[in-house]
């Protein structure tokens, strides 16, 4: 135990040496954050610039347009009667849409032709597109209601007849599990939870790559030969710094408002699993490349991408079936699809007991292999000392 102790202190001492890695450690998840907390602090996307082409200029365009200047999410730059270049205008104002009303549109809406508005959405960017096309066709149709009650009052038809008239059925959104669409409660705990699997990667891809590479594996060898205890030796700082990396992580959700069961004994249990498994998988390569560079490279190749096959924003169904089942090995993937259960259905451990079992599955396979490649590699070495000691 004794032996362990200063074995310790000297794995702490090099972790903190290394200021890259506690740059990476304690900066990423803290300055990340923050920061992508307060980019979707807005909640959700206001303030669309588009243009109205108005080549009616008639009270009924008139209506319409402020009803389009009444509307939060959508702001109307200009008003003109032509499209002038909109092409040119774009790079700059980058507008959302482009509504035209065509000549004669209210002498043809009084006449029952069916004018048509062209809407010509920006899909440059699809979330301003899907965003702005919901807008705009809410107040459209509203406008277009509003426009046919009217019509048959002024035939004659009693007001509460003619709503009763033109509206058949009645349809009411119930909205579930985040009712007011707030976007920083969608986003930040997918990206937070990539961040921390990423940091994790990162941190013990130098836990025996570094060792390699300065030569230090060799005293370790001198002091202890079996591979668990070395695993434990490495593991241990990192045991002991991440429950206090999780609880600033977690302390963003009320910080944030995120309205997201969190702080319950499954998602303490789903959270020990995605360290534990990241911790692994991180901890082999860093056995099976004896180069830092590299073996943070390769973990990089694994963890940029993560978040998107993860299925937490793109779902999986439409993700190819190759692609959708190598994800599934990655510990990030197990635990967003977890997370949602419990955090936003309010789940318990049955719900999530697919998730669960892959987690400790890929902590296992990763566990079992570093034990047996490290073993493989203290023999190696334990050889080598022993050859250069006989000579």
């Amino acid at each position: 135990m004794k032996d362990f102790k200063s074995l310790l202190k000297v794995e702490f001492k090099r972790i903190f040496s290394n200021s890259v890695l506690m740059a990476i450690f304690f900066g990423a998840p803290i300055g990340y954050g923050i920061l992508f907390g307060f980019v979707y602090q807005q909640a959700k996307v206001k303030d669309l610039p588009i243009v109205i082409v108005d080549q009616d200029r008639s009270p009924v365009t008139d209506q319409i347009i402020d009803a389009f200047i009444a509307n939060e999410g959508l702001l109307v730059k200009d008003v003109r009667p032509t499209s002038g270049n909109i092409v040119a205008e774009m790079p700059t104002e980058q507008y959302a849409a482009v509504i035209t009303f065509p000549t004669d549109f209210e002498k043809n809406v009084l006449q029952k032709k069916h004018p048509e508005i062209r809407v010509d959405l920006n899909m440059a960017n699809i979330v301003n597109a899907n965003t702005a096309s919901n807008h705009i066709n809410t107040v459209l149709m509203t406008m277009n209601a509003g426009i046919e009650i009217e019509g048959l009052k002024k035939q004659g038809m009693h007001p509460d007849q003619a709503k009763a008239s033109f509206e058949s059925f009645k349809i009411n959104f119930n909205k579930l599990y985040n009712s007011t669409g707030n976007y920083v409660t969608f986003m930040l705990p997918g990206i937070l939870a990539a961040i921390m699997q990423q940091i994790i990667f990162l941190a013990m891809a130098l836990a025996f790559s570094r060792d390699f590479e300065d030569g230090y594996f060799a005293n370790l060898v001198k002091n202890h030969k079996s591979s668990l205890y070395l695993i434990f030796l490495k593991a241990t700082p990192f045991l002991i710094m991440l429950p206090f990396i999780w609880g600033i992580v977690s302390s963003f959700f009320p910080f944030f408002r995120i309205t997201a069961d969190i702080f319950n004994f499954p998602m303490l249990v789903l959270t020990i699993l995605l360290t534990l498994a990241s911790m692994a998988i991180g901890m082999l390569f860093s056995i099976a490349i004896p180069s830092q560079l590299k073996a943070t490279e390769l973990l990089m190749v694994i963890s940029t991408p993560a978040f998107i096959l993860s299925g937490f924003t793109w779902p999986t169904a439409a993700i190819p079936e190759v692609i959708a089942s190598v994800a599934q090995f990655i510990p990030v993937t197990q635990f967003l699809s977890a997370f949602r259960k419990i955090a936003f259905y309010g789940g318990d451990f049955a719900s999530v007991s697919s998730e669960i079992t892959m987690l400790l599955l890929i902590f296992g396979v990763a566990f079992i292999a570093m034990v047996f490649l490290l073993q493989l590699k203290i023999n190696k070495t334990a050889k080598k000392e022993t050859v250069v000691l006989d000579a």
